[in-house]
């Protein structure tokens, strides 16, 4: 948009479009629309070979949100939503305009369902105005403009993704600025992709080959407790699957950086067994043999993060999700670790 200032026209037929003008405002959506989805966090044109429970939770734009500068007072929002079933994750979902800026939230605006329309002041600060949807509600933004002042898209940062289960995804957060990768990209300065998969997430090839073909700078893989029961796996299934996804990701990435991560603490699950005879533990520790086999064949831009120790279980919400005390702490863990490896990366 050349004018930013100036509004945009709202969709008006019945299909909502995503406006492409609105794009460089958008960010962490690494796919264009597709299959009636405004926002996909997976390919929307591939999604056919994607297990339903992986498409079902990629049509929720997690952690997608707009990005501006400018000397506006406030922007005018216009947008539709799609629904208003937040299931397990109840209003923690995002049922609001979340505006943020020099790391402090600032506005918060409850969004409707439908067509509707919304203004959030933007506050005073020196850095960028971060606007989190509310994501559980399927929204599709059609127009934005400055009030009393102008609008500009923010300047690029440096692409993670950040692939995952439910916990990547914000369970069970207060709000999508509270899950972990939101956290981390909004105070380490990266644009986060979360291709966080609630209840899925489980390594399949299909998603390696999308994270393959999506330009980045760095990614992180965090997954495992949906190989213990949702769909179980045996050590030696999770340990071959651990190195093949890695491999794919990688071939579509040779000079990035990848960082995996076991999983963090279930307590349920860390000593009994699934129906294929394996614990979490287990789980974790085949996990990390074949980070580790991958590093010692040469891997010189892999990094392993051990998770069994990263978050005390009483900061696990529901006895599996971390609440946001519980984010907060991954958020440092992973996001320095994601960091760290960005940078030394750079160093090169």
């Amino acid at each position: 948009m050349s004018s930013p200032e100036v509004g945009l026209t709202p969709a008006t037929s019945a299909a909502v479009t995503r406006p492409v003008e609105l794009d460089a405002y958008v960010r962490g959506a690494a796919w264009p629309a597709g299959a009636g989805v405004s926002y996909p966090r997976a390919d929307a044109a591939d999604f056919s070979r994607l297990p339903i429970d992986t498409w079902g939770t990629a049509t929720v734009p997690v952690t997608v949100r707009l990005e501006l500068v400018g000397d506006a007072d406030a922007i005018d929002i216009s947008y539709v939503t799609e629904t208003d079933d937040l299931g397990y994750r109840g209003p923690g979902a995002g049922t609001t305009f979340s505006v943020w800026r020099d790391g402090k939230p600032v506005d918060d605006q409850r969004a409707a369902l439908g067509e509707g329309h919304a203004r959030l002041h933007l506050g005073d600060g020196s850095e960028r105005v971060i606007v989190y949807l509310p994501e559980g509600m399927k929204p599709t933004v059609t127009a934005i403009e400055g009030v009393h002042g102008s609008i500009a898209p923010a300047p690029p940062q440096p692409r993670w993704l950040c692939y995952g289960d439910s916990i990547a995804e914000g369970w069970i957060a207060s709000g999508p600025a509270h899950g972990w990768p939101a956290i981390a990209g909004r105070e380490r300065a990266l644009d986060v992709v979360n291709c966080g998969y609630a209840g899925s997430a489980r390594g399949e090839i299909v998603t390696a080959e999308h994270l393959a073909a999506v330009p980045a700078d760095v990614i992180s893989i965090t997954h495992g407790t949906n190989c213990w029961t949702r769909i179980p796996h045996s050590a030696a299934q999770m340990r071959a699957n651990t190195e093949a996804f890695v491999r794919v990701v990688r071939a579509g990435h040779e000079g990035v950086p990848i960082v995996v991560a076991s999983p963090v603490v279930r307590p349920d699950a860390e000593t009994t067994p699934n129906k294929l005879g394996a614990t979490l533990a287990d789980l974790r520790a085949a996990m990390e043999d074949a980070v580790r086999a991958l590093i010692d064949h040469g891997d010189e831009l892999l990094t392993l993060v051990p998770g069994a120790d990263i978050l005390d279980p009483a900061l696990l919400a529901d006895g599996v999700h971390p609440g946001d005390e519980g984010h907060a702490v991954l958020a440092k863990a992973f996001g320095a670790a994601v960091v760290r490896a960005y940078e030394a990366r750079q160093a090169m």
